[in-house]
């Protein structure tokens, strides 16, 4: 009888003990990459990078999003994988012009982060697709995985713009933090000869290592608490939160990649893109902005970006020629 009461209170314990477990990863899901779907937004309403750092910017970012608003655009849509409905706007400058991919980064848009950007490709002759990834914006989905379903999502995005525009497009993958690891990850697998190259502005080395970079900025120990973090991705996400990562996929990499960083960026830090810059294995180039903190490279070293990317064209456009 003594030996039965043990073992009930072992398997008490025990099932505690998983309760717990699970409780915490499925909090730890729910914090990092559960997006509540949200109702699209009304006409007229702005969407700001949220933070001090970024209020400075929000005239001139309202500014460019009522110049986007004002231009002739498609809206478009593809089917992922796993059967979401994604959702972006091509910005066309000429037909036959070279063709951007940009990506948003973490709970964010493209509309919020990529505002300017529209303007950006105009200025050096191209046109510019701009897409919600899943669970953002207008696209569909409730799960945030990092850049590890969205570099597929964003491969796909590829196989649609390659049907659309033909084998002759010469498309750039563009991407910005999270979004930048999305491109990093998708240039390390194979990719339609369309593809001739990716800009990766603020991307972080691993979703590891961004996500133990969170937890100590709110205070709790890292190596205690990521696994929680992992275990509610695979268990609640369904995803693996390891799978691939943007350092990794520099070292499979075949097209050319320019590195864009703030040196003062306090989310990503800027050494994350000098990580990714020595993996890489194809013809590269790291630029750090002074200054800039997260995703404003190209706000605060506006002339410095953008002499960046003309000096770097030749590269990008002339690799597969």
């Amino acid at each position: 009888m003594k030996g039965m009461q043990i073992l009930w209170l072992v398997l008490g314990v025990f099932g505690a003990i998983l309760l717990l477990v699970l409780l915490i990863a499925f909090i730890c899901f729910r914090m990092a990459f559960y997006a509540q779907r949200k109702k699209d937004p009304k006409a007229g309403e702005y969407k700001f990078p949220q933070g001090k750092i970024y209020e400075p910017y929000w005239e001139k970012i309202k500014g460019w999003i009522d110049e986007m608003w004002a231009m002739p655009h498609e809206d478009v849509c593809i089917t992922s994988f796993d059967g979401l409905t994604l959702r972006g706007s091509y910005y066309e400058y000429a037909p036959g012009a070279p063709i951007e991919l940009m990506l948003h980064g973490y709970r964010s848009t493209s509309e919020s982060d990529m505002s300017g950007g529209v303007q950006r490709c105009f200025a050096l002759g191209r046109s510019a697709l701009l897409v919600d990834q899943r669970a953002c914006g207008r696209s569909e989905g409730n799960v945030i995985t990092m850049g590890i379903c969205e570099s597929r999502d964003c491969r796909s995005w590829v196989e649609f713009m390659t049907q659309k525009f033909g084998l002759d497009a010469k498309i750039i993958l563009t991407g910005m933090s999270m979004g930048a690891a999305t491109v990093l990850m998708a240039a390390g697998k194979p990719l339609p000869e369309t593809v001739v190259g990716v800009i990766a502005d603020c991307g972080y080395t691993s979703a590891k290592e961004i996500m133990q970079k969170v937890i100590a900025d709110m205070h709790l120990p890292p190596k205690l608490a990521y696994p929680f973090v992992k275990l509610g991705a695979k268990l609640y996400g369904r995803f693996d939160l390891e799978a691939d990562s943007p350092i990794e996929a520099m070292a499979r990499c075949q097209v050319p990649v320019i590195f864009i960083h703030g040196e003062d960026d306090d989310f990503v830090p800027c050494p994350m893109s000098r990580e990714n810059y020595d993996a890489c294995v194809a013809p590269k180039r790291l630029v750090t902005i002074p200054g800039a903190g997260h995703g404003l490279a190209s706000v605060v070293g506006a002339e410095t970006y953008m002499n960046a990317l003309r000096e770097f064209d030749e590269t990008l456009l002339n690799s597969k020629e």
